[in-house]
């Protein structure tokens, strides 16, 4: 006969199968990690619409209209080295505030699309902001180091 699996090693076996999906942690605190993966994606949403924006407005007409494909050449591959940087990013972030699907798409998507990753980059700091009031506050730092006076 079977013996029923407790809550806690439920979690140990769900941890295993899908690691850092299931934490005892998790459901205390939602909002554990987030602050530093919306860093993470502000600064690669910034760095992959910045490449995109060289690449359209700056790279093709070059490659096109000068005949120099030296721009294209040089930043398409790092811009497609980043995106795949900033997809996984966007996805840690996405699960991280618990986006739905279309969100994500939309977060994802932004890095086909000339300076839609600084639209979509502020509507989800908007949105994370106000879903997480605890994020845009900090404690002094008064408070956070301790003194070296005892």
């Amino acid at each position: 006969m079977e013996t029923p699996m407790s809550t806690e090693s439920l979690r140990r076996a769900a941890s295993r199968v899908a690691p850092g999906y299931a934490r005892p942690g998790d459901i205390d605190d939602p909002s554990k990690g987030l602050a530093a993966a919306l860093l993470r994606y502000r600064i690669m949403a910034f760095v992959v619409g910045t490449g995109l924006a060289t690449l359209v407005f700056a790279g093709v007409p070059l490659q096109y209209a000068a005949g120099i494909p030296q721009v294209d050449e040089i930043v398409g591959p790092i811009h497609g080295f980043l995106y795949i940087v900033y997809l996984l990013v966007a996805v840690d972030l996405a699960r991280r505030a618990r986006f739905t699907l279309l969100q994500m798409a939309a977060m994802i998507g932004a890095g086909f699309v000339p300076l839609l990753a600084f639209v979509i980059e502020h509507q989800v700091t908007k949105r994370i902001r106000a879903t997480y009031p605890e994020l845009g506050t900090r404690p002094p730092a008064a408070q956070t180091r301790p003194s070296a006076l005892g």
